[in-house]
Formats: structure tokens, C-alpha cells, sequence
């Protein structure tokens, strides 16, 4: 066990590179915290920031304040909360470009006030058709031309805005094409990440073309432009704009914006410059794709019906079963952060993940026991694994298949055959945030490029960097596993933005970047504001864990290590120790980068936090 002594001001941002290359810690970890503040909510405990209310409108993201603001532009001119989500999406790729983007994938979880439902809007692309994995090493499905996924994130802007948004395409773009045309200050996360890609941006001139001006990252807080970047968007705008003309509706001219992007010569450059450097794409991969539309998953836990995202999204039953698995344990009597509490919820990740890497894939390729794995009668099976004393081995997964109303054909794991690619899981990247506006709407967006930069390749002059979902993690490294690559498949993502309603009114939405650790982040979160009563900014900054699994989570009796941020006490892990768990402090504040909105039920008053652990902001009129 590695336990913190006294608390120390964090090293130097280029002492610890090293360790974010290695994967060990995230460059936003090294981030200070800002100086105190009260959380807003009436809470008297430390936090911060101060929470951010507002009469109109709120928006917080996870990675950069001109993406906050480009999503209030919308709110401020009348638009509504699907089109500042969109605003705030084309941002966040210019300001943010490691983490997300048009060719990227992500998930949205969205509470729609006319309708009084909760959605559930899927921009996720496959795996290419060409893609054989006996031919090709973990290392090619990671990084480079043979790497990555159809573009899912672009046609789930256009889905949103089609379906709830009112603003044009143009409007929405306005502010990402104003930044990547005319510069801004590139922040120094951003740099200093380049600088760590500089060899793989090296290899792909597209990339390093924009990326590496003179051979070296830019200066931290120079101006930036990413002219090519602009352009493409400029020309997905110029697409609406001649369909209006023509008079067409307003969703036809999205439509033509989409039909550029993914069958027109938008496809055509992105097909052609994959043939022309070996790569595994081609024009039909593009032109088959759609955004998916699916009913949310949802469990109720202690009066709260909690929403997120269903498959390809890991982290939606990730965090639904966590709830499931911990609501047959007192917690608020246990103590927040008490070690039988921190056990508690370590045991139920734990044995969440055991099925979720079992069970969870592509549902066009395999079946899932879904409403077994969320039944009230199959956590209280799987709770009687948890022993309140005692860490338990990464177990063997669970048979929710029991449990089920359909039936259940299913798949079998074929571990025994033994990995044909490298076992070890390849860290993602991701970015997060929430809106709420005027009229009633929410909508929580967690996007992602999969690991920083995604494949590492600018696409031609697009100016867009594709998903690398094909990497170990996001993929299985066993041939006879549901969520092994396989051409045309979508990999599991562990993105679950979540929306909450308490009485058929909405009640609260969070989400949060980090990869393996989101859906233990918002786990955690959902229990310091539904169990301990905190205020949302209090929630957001309390420190939290995380599991790793060596070599991965899809193999049980993997190594289990419990990562705690610095900041709880060394009596507690000591005793998380003497409970069978292997521990590590990390930096105080080094997991996830939580942002989320709450109601007050009695005032109506809406409430933004938005996470130190990040550079994002909360802000709202």
C-alpha cells in the first residue's frame, strides 16, 4: 500500500509527464484547485468553487470556459438546450481538440419538458468492415490508419438538433468556427499534451501539420488555429444554407448537412485518404451510418428514478446495477467516506463489472439479459456475494440470464482460448457536461475522441481526428468474446451521461470524462447527493475512488487495485487495507471531472457545479 504523509503543493506539470505518458495519472489531475469557497446550496462543508444558480439558463462543461460560454450564446439568443449542447460540442472540439469532436462518438441522456420523457440519443460509429483482428497487432488497433470507428458524433449533432433544437446548424457552429478560424488561447493542458504525442503526431503529416507548427506543440496561451478544421464545418453550414434556399424545411437542410458529412464529398475525402495510407475504411462505412435513438435504462433507487444510457454504453449499467447492488446497504449511517462505506462501494463496482464485461457488446451481435441484470431479485442474489468485512476476489460474472423475461441466446466467453491480442486495457480520454434551459429542457453530453487524440491521425483536411473505440478496453482482447473487434461492430463505450427525476419532475443531471473510472465517478456522485444530502458543487468535489483490474475486468480473478485520492485519511485507507484491499493514494485531486445540475424541489431554483479537477466552468443568466 502507498499512503500520502502530510499534504504537499503537486510537482512541477514536466516532472510528472512522464507518468501521464505511462498512463498512470491524467495530465488534468495536475491541475491546482482554486481557493475556497461555500458550495452555494447552503452547505457548510469546503468546497472550491462556488456553485453557479441562474433564472435562464445554466451550461458546465468538463474542459475549457469558451465552451461554456459558446453553449450560453445559444441560451442568451433565444435557443434552447439542444441547441447550446450542440454550440457547446463543435466548441469543446476546438478548445479541448484531444478529447472530442465531430469524428468522435459519444452519448447524450436528455429530459425533454413538451414530452415529459427522457431520451436516450446514441452517436456511435463501428468498427470498419474491412477490419480483420487476427490481422492486425493491439498497437494498429489503438493508433494510426488502421485504427478507430465510423464517425458517430457529427450525425448525433444533427439527430439533436433535428428532433428538439430550434437554431440553424450555422447558428450553432457560429462560435467553434469563430475559434478555429480566427485562433484562441490554447491552454497550457493542451499544449503540454501535444508535447506528449509529438512522436505519434510525427508519423501522420495531416496531424502534424496543424499540431506541430515548426516541428514543436505551440506555445502554452498562443493563439491557435485549426483553419482546416473551419473550413469543413463552413462547408457543412454552406450545405443547410443552400437547401433553405432551395426551400426546403428545416430538417431537410440538416439532412443535407448530414448527407454531405457521411455520403457526399465529406465521405468521399475521408474513403479516399484511408485507401491512399493503407487504412481500413471506405466510402461504405461512412454512408451506412445512423445515430440511434433508444429507451434510456432506469432503476429506481430509494425514490429516485435514475436515467442514463443503454447499450453500446457500458457505464449506463454500470452505475444502474452499482445502485441496485448498494441500495440494500445503509450508507448514510455508515458514514460518507467511512471505510465500510468506501468497501461497500467498491464491492459493487466490483461485481457490476464482472457482468458488464460478460454481458455488454453491440446488441446487433448478441443478446443481452438487460432487464435481469437491473432486477430487484437479481442484485439481492448478487448482494449476498458482499461481505460488509471483507474484499472479495474479482469475481466470475453473475446469470442475470435467470432473471430475464426474453429469452437469452447468448455467448460464451472463450477465455480459455487465451488473449490474441494484448491484455492490458488502453486508457480513454473523454470530456462531459450538462444544460439546462428556459423551458424545462436538460440535456447531459458525454463525448469522446476514446483515448487522448483518438487514432492520432488528422483525416485528410477535415481536421478531424476519428474515435480509436477499436483499442483494448473499449474492445476485448479474447477472440471468443462478445465485444472482441470485429468489422462492423460498435464497441462498448463506458460514457453514461444520467439524468435523475424525483415525482415525475426532474430532479438533477450529471456526467463525467475518465474512461475506465466514469461510471464509478457518477456512482459515487449519485450517492453523495441522493444518500448524504450534499449540495452539487460539495458532491462533485468530495473525494472519490477508483478500481483498476490488472490485466483487465473482462478476466476474473484480475488484480484489483483501489485507487483513493489523497485527500481522504490515512486511517481509512489503512483500515480499507486491513479489509483485503490492495490500496494506492493518488493525487488529491486526480479521478473524473464531474459536472451536473440540481434542482431545489421547493424553490425551483436550479443549481451548476462544475469540477477543479478540470479547467470547465459553470455558467448560467
Amino acid at each position: 500500500m502507498h499512503l500520502p504523509g502530510t499534504r504537499t503543493t503537486k510537482p512541477a506539470l514536466t516532472a510528472l509527464l512522464p507518468l501521464v505518458a505511462a498512463g498512470a495519472l491524467s495530465l488534468y489531475a495536475l491541475l491546482p484547485a482554486t481557493a475556497a469557497a461555500q458550495d452555494g446550496q447552503g452547505s457548510h462543508k469546503p468546497a472550491h468553487r462556488p456553485a453557479v444558480t441562474a433564472n435562464h439558463g445554466l451550461v458546465t462543461t468538463g474542459g475549457n470556459p469558451l465552451a461554456s460560454m459558446a453553449g450560453l450564446r445559444m441560451l442568451l439568443a433565444g435557443g434552447n438546450a439542444a441547441d447550446a449542447a450542440v454550440a457547446t460540442l463543435a466548441t469543446l472540439q476546438v478548445v479541448e481538440p484531444m478529447m472530442s469532436g465531430a469524428g468522435g462518438n459519444g452519448f447524450f441522456t436528455i429530459y425533454d419538458r413538451a414530452t415529459d420523457r427522457v431520451y436516450s440519443l446514441h452517436g456511435t460509429g463501428a468498427a470498419p468492415l474491412a477490419l480483420d483482428a487476427s490481422e492486425v497487432t493491439a498497437g494498429e488497433l489503438s493508433r494510426g490508419m488502421k485504427a478507430g470507428v465510423t464517425p458517430g458524433l457529427f450525425g448525433a449533432w444533427i439527430a439533436l438538433l433535428d428532433r428538439f433544437g430550434t437554431m440553424t446548424l450555422g447558428e450553432v457552429l457560429e462560435p467553434a468556427i469563430e475559434y478555429a478560424a480566427d485562433g484562441h488561447p490554447i491552454q497550457p493542458i493542451v499544449t503540454a499534451s501535444i508535447a506528449q504525442q509529438a512522436e505519434l503526431f510525427s508519423e501522420h503529416p495531416t496531424t502534424a501539420r496543424i499540431f506541430l507548427p515548426g516541428g514543436e506543440a505551440p506555445e502554452p496561451w498562443s493563439m491557435f488555429r485549426q483553419p482546416d478544421l473551419a473550413r469543413t464545418f463552413r462547408s457543412l453550414v454552406a450545405a443547410e444554407e443552400a437547401a433553405l434556399a432551395e426551400g426546403k424545411t428545416r430538417s431537410e437542410a440538416l439532412s443535407a448537412a448530414f448527407d454531405l458529412f457521411y455520403s457526399g464529398d465529406i465521405a468521399r475525402e475521408m474513403a479516399a485518404f484511408y485507401e491512399a495510407h493503407g487504412g481500413l475504411f471506405t466510402y461504405e462505412d461512412f454512408a451506412r451510418y445512423e445515430p440511434i435513438w433508444a429507451d434510456p435504462v432506469h432503476v429506481n433507487y430509494r425514490g429516485y428514478d435514475v436515467y442514463t444510457n443503454a447499450t453500446t454504453s457500458r457505464g449506463g449499467l454500470e452505475v444502474t446495477m452499482g445502485l441496485a447492488l448498494i441500495e440494500g446497504f445503509d450508507l448514510k449511517a455508515l458514514g460518507h467516506n467511512s471505510p465500510e462505506a468506501l468497501h461497500l462501494v467498491s464491492e459493487s463496482i466490483k461485481l457490476s463489472k464482472a457482468d458488464i464485461y460478460r454481458y455488454v457488446a453491440d446488441p446487433a451481435f448478441t443478446d443481452m439479459p438487460t432487464d435481469g441484470m437491473l432486477s430487484e431479485a437479481y442484485a439481492a442474489a448478487r448482494r449476498e456475494m458482499i461481505d460488509p468485512s471483507r474484499a472479495i476476489a474479482y469475481p466470475e460474472s453473475g446469470n442475470p440470464e435467470r432473471f430475464s423475461r426474453t429469452a437469452y441466446a447468448g455467448q460464451p466467453l472463450g477465455l480459455s482460448d487465451g488473449p490474441v491480442l494484448a491484455e492490458l486495457s488502453v486508457a480513454g480520454s473523454t470530456t462531459s457536461f450538462s444544460v439546462a434551459d428556459s423551458y424545462g429542457n436538460v440535456i447531459a453530453a458525454t463525448p469522446t475522441l476514446g483515448s487522448g487524440w483518438g487514432t492520432g491521425v488528422i483525416v485528410g483536411s477535415t481536421g478531424m481526428f476519428f474515435n480509436n473505440g477499436t483499442r483494448v478496453g473499449s474492445t476485448s482482447p479474447y477472440p471468443g468474446d462478445v465485444n472482441y473487434p470485429r468489422g462492423g461492430q460498435i464497441p462498448i463505450l463506458n460514457n453514461s451521461p444520467i439524468i435523475v427525476m424525483r415525482d415525475g419532475r426532474f430532479h438533477l443531471s450529471l456526467g463525467t470524462p475518465g474512461g475506465e473510472t466514469i461510471g464509478q465517478t457518477q456512482f459515487q456522485v449519485l450517492l453523495n447527493l441522493l444518500d448524504f444530502g450534499m449540495g452539487i458543487q460539495e458532491a462533485i468535489e468530495a473525494p472519490r475512488l477508483s478500481l483498476d483490474a490488472d490485466p483487465n475486468f473482462y478476466r476474473a480473478g484480475s488484480e484489483i487495485t483501489v485507487n483513493v485520492e489523497g485527500r481522504v485519511a490515512a486511517e481509512t485507507l489503512r483500515r480499507l487495507e486491513e479489509m483485503g484491499h490492495n490500496i494506492e493514494a493518488t493525487g488529491e485531486w486526480a479521478l473524473g471531472s464531474m459536472q451536473g445540475i440540481v434542482m431545489d424541489p421547493e424553490t425551483e431554483t436550479m443549481t451548476a457545479g462544475a469540477d477543479p479537477r478540470r479547467t470547465g466552468y459553470a455558467v448560467g443568466w
